[in-house]
């Protein structure tokens, strides 16, 4: 290791101790490491001699990312992850300083990162990863990465820096048309829903027309994965003649069943000869929900569910996979940069599956816009209260003997989940990984 990058994992280590005792931020340490040695990722990473995977895409990253750090970890492999779900470089160092020991090496035999879009691409500017799995297209803070189709070339130039091979979104058409131009320099594969459930797809897809002629996906091969559900949690992922499965989930709905099937796909080219089907079952049965993503935590003896939403496509999944079901609602929508400030996409996205029991609370910096926007869709709402917890106390003491869910925006969520934190038996955002 160059003397300059061993002085930068000493300095990112004291920042590191130095922020947990003041309680700062998780990415201060990378930053710290980077001015000292600016291609800290790239001598760091080059010890790793496995593979380097990104997970990029709208949605489903940090669970996908989840699932297959333990599908790896399953079959032995010692994987360095980014935990904290911090998905921008800095974070990636930071995560990676606890990880490196006296003698400079940081023990892995792969790496899987989750990055989001732009910053995947920074990335692999400077570390060009061996594998990228790349999920999907959505409108996703529209004010800070612009349209779909920039998100779309931001996700196939990742594909450009990757050198060996990528896993694709085969419903996606934005996603499955990289191979394209990839396809002939590296080896491709595709998850996708199986034949049986494509009618189910509309749920799941951004419709954009400004690629102009259509695009006909591939058909799938044998060591494509295709998602066959047999209830909302329990699903096979089929390889041609062979499955995996029944592979049942603790957490529900069909986009967390997908993300289950591009990990196992992605696990399964990382694997080889070495995966094994039985082996991999038992290990997504394992994972918990990161935080937010479904996520429930009991309250009073009720179960009160956290369900992130972020964009048209990821609320219209989770209102499909969780709304119909017969609980008090509350939604909580923030405008903080994290969360993206333009909030209009809330009129994208149908609540008419809320229509009958209603929505107890809306909360959050925009807690009167989202009332406003079911009023639209005759939802009716019984109160409005833009502080946090305030509208958590008074909704979990106004429902005590009934389930309870939350959907809410990035920064409502975390907000919301240091508060059930603090009072129930919850592990801290930086254990989820």
């Amino acid at each position: 290791m160059p003397l300059r990058t061993s002085a930068a994992v000493l300095a990112g280590k004291t920042a590191r101790v130095a922020s947990r005792m003041r309680g700062g931020g998780s990415a201060l340490p990378g930053l710290v490491a980077e001015k000292v040695d600016p291609q800290f990722l790239r001598h760091t990473l080059s010890q790793v001699t496995g593979g380097i995977v990104v997970v990029s895409g709208t949605n489903g990253k940090t669970t996908t990312t989840k699932m297959l750090v333990a599908l790896l970890r399953a079959h032995g492999r010692t994987v360095f992850t980014n935990p904290t779900g911090s998905n921008f470089t800095r974070g990636v160092v930071s995560s990676m300083l606890p990880q490196i020991g006296p003698s400079g090496r940081l023990d892995a035999d792969l790496a899987v990162l989750e990055l989001d879009e732009a910053h995947a691409l920074k990335f692999a500017a400077t570390v060009r990863p061996t594998h990228a799995l790349l999920l999907n297209v959505a409108r996703d803070q529209l004010d800070r990465f612009a349209e779909i189709d920039h998100t779309a070339r931001l996700l196939a130039g990742l594909a450009r820096h990757t050198t060996d091979g990528v896993v694709l979104n085969l419903d996606d058409d934005f996603v499955a048309r990289i191979a394209d131009d990839e396809g002939d320099r590296l080896t491709v594969r595709y998850f996708g829903v199986h034949a049986s459930i494509a009618d189910r797809l509309p749920e799941l897809r951004e419709q954009d027309v400004r690629f102009g002629e259509p695009f006909t996906p591939p058909t799938p091969g044998p060591d494509d994965g295709l998602l066959r559900p047999r209830d909302e949690r329990a699903f096979d992922i089929v390889f041609g003649e062979c499955a995996v499965g029944p592979v049942t989930l603790q957490q529900r709905g069909l986009a967390a069943m997908i993300n289950a099937t591009a990990a196992t796909t992605t696990a399964r080219l990382l694997l080889g000869d070495a995966f094994s089907a039985q082996t991999a079952a038992d290990a997504l049965a394992l994972v918990r929900p990161p935080f937010g993503r479904g996520e429930v935590v009991m309250v009073g003896g009720q179960p009160l569910e956290l369900v992130l939403v972020k964009n048209p496509a990821g609320f219209t999944v989770a209102l499909g996979t969780y709304g119909s079901s017969p609980v008090a609602t509350m939604i909580a929508v923030n405008d903080n940069d994290a969360d993206g400030r333009d909030v209009s996409w809330l009129y994208d996205v149908s609540f008419e599956s809320l229509r009958e029991r209603g929505v107890a609370w809306t909360s959050g910096i925009r807690a009167y816009d989202i009332a406003l926007r079911l009023e639209y869709d005759e939802v009716p709402v019984a109160h409005v209260e833009p502080e946090l917890t305030a509208a958590l106390d008074a909704f979990t003491a106004a429902h005590p003997d009934e389930p309870k869910r939350i959907f809410c925006t990035y920064t409502a969520m975390m907000a919301l989940r240091r508060t059930l934190a603090a009072r129930h038996d919850l592990p801290d955002f930086g254990e989820e990984g």
